[in-house]
């Protein structure tokens, strides 16, 4: 009875054993995690668009727009790795969210990938590589409300109702719809490529866009390009009709930038050509935009001047400059003083200046 006793305990020892090292090996293979982060950014100062009125405003999104997602990776082993993201905008100061009435919920990223060694590829909502190279090249970042290059490239054509002017990008900062394949890092060299369609028979609605990023000790580049020949829905271009320019049939877009950090400073440059192809004719807007970030005691004051000019369309210019402050509180906190002047042609000046704070989580 006993050599039985014996001999099953030692039946069962083996295969607890044999269970404890394919559980290991099956977690090492499949490890997966999901990860939740964000950022909550309120303002608190005045505000006024060129040819409006000001007026004091508690709103959000001062340095950074708010917003929450969720993301996640499988290790599906030999160096490939399932991803996800879901990302969605917020307005903390009246707890709506999206950027605006009528955005969506995920409007920021969702999408499903695979990183591999070859390069990533992800499919649904992305954000561009044309907003990448935006805000990674200018000091303001990717504030809508204090970054002179953000206005220039993304507030105008008629995708912010504010602004009156045919200078600006169309097409959003995330495409819905869309691929997008990632070279991997050789030595600081990254390109990225994606194609967004109309989702409908009409095979001629898509874009797309190519861009190439290098980063090497103190210098850092880029270049991208952007087509797009719809902004939500195929055909909606022809829609437009800012400062009377209706009948937009497609937009190209080409951007470089560079940055150079000497420590005691910090340089940026971007230059940025916009081609409208328009039903009866066609403009083009010449966009450039330079700026500093100098480090002050624990923060950093930021400065930035983006001047636009356009040929044909409504003749207009615009030029914005923006000064600022961030001092950070932690490694995930930070306040921050900014003002911005914004001025387009036929039209009164703008200013907006406020203090903030952004928490990151």
């Amino acid at each position: 009875m006993k050599t039985s006793n014996s001999s099953a305990l030692k039946t069962i020892l083996k295969a607890t054993a044999c269970a404890a090292l394919l559980a290991s090996a099956s977690s090492a293979f499949a490890q997966s995690s999901v990860q939740l982060y964000g950022q909550v950014d309120e303002w608190v100062g005045s505000q006024k668009f060129p040819g409006g009125k000001s007026a004091v405003v508690v709103s959000g999104g001062g340095m950074s727009t708010s917003y929450w997602g969720l993301k996640g990776t499988e290790d599906l082993g030999n160096g490939y790795k399932a991803i996800f993201a879901l990302e969605g905008f917020f307005l903390a100061q009246n707890g709506q969210y999206g950027r605006f009435t009528g955005d969506t919920m995920f409007s920021r990223n969702a999408y499903v990938g695979i990183e591999s060694p070859y390069g990533t590829f992800t499919a649904g909502r992305l954000t561009t590589p044309l907003f990448v190279s935006t805000i990674l090249f200018n000091p303001f970042v990717d504030s809508y409300v204090f970054s002179p290059m953000i206005y220039h490239t993304y507030l105008g054509l008629g995708t912010f109702p504010t602004y009156t002017t045919d200078q600006g990008v169309t097409g959003d900062s995330g495409w819905s719809n869309a691929v997008s394949y990632s070279s991997p890092n050789f030595n600081g060299l990254s390109a990225t490529a994606m194609y967004a369609l109309g989702n409908t028979t009409e095979n001629g609605a898509k874009k797309w866009s190519g861009q190439v990023l290098y980063f090497h000790g103190a210098f850092a580049a880029t270049a991208v390009y952007q087509y797009v020949n719809f902004n939500n829905v195929p055909g909606d271009l022809g829609s437009f009709d800012t400062s009377g320019v209706p009948g937009l049939r497609s937009q190209s877009v080409g951007q470089v930038g560079m940055t150079y950090d000497f420590k005691f400073v910090k340089l940026y440059g971007q230059y940025m050509y916009t081609y409208n192809d328009q039903q009866v004719t066609s403009w083009h807007v010449n966009t450039g935009q330079g700026g500093v970030t100098v480090p002050f005691g624990p923060g950093s004051i930021m400065a930035s001047y983006a001047y636009s000019r356009n040929g044909g369309g409504s003749n207009q210019t615009r030029q914005t400059a923006a000064a600022g402050y961030d001092y950070p509180l932690s490694k995930r906190t930070d306040i921050y003083a900014a003002y911005l002047y914004d001025h387009i042609t036929g039209q009164s000046s703008g200013n907006t200046y406020g203090v903030g704070l952004r928490a990151k989580f």
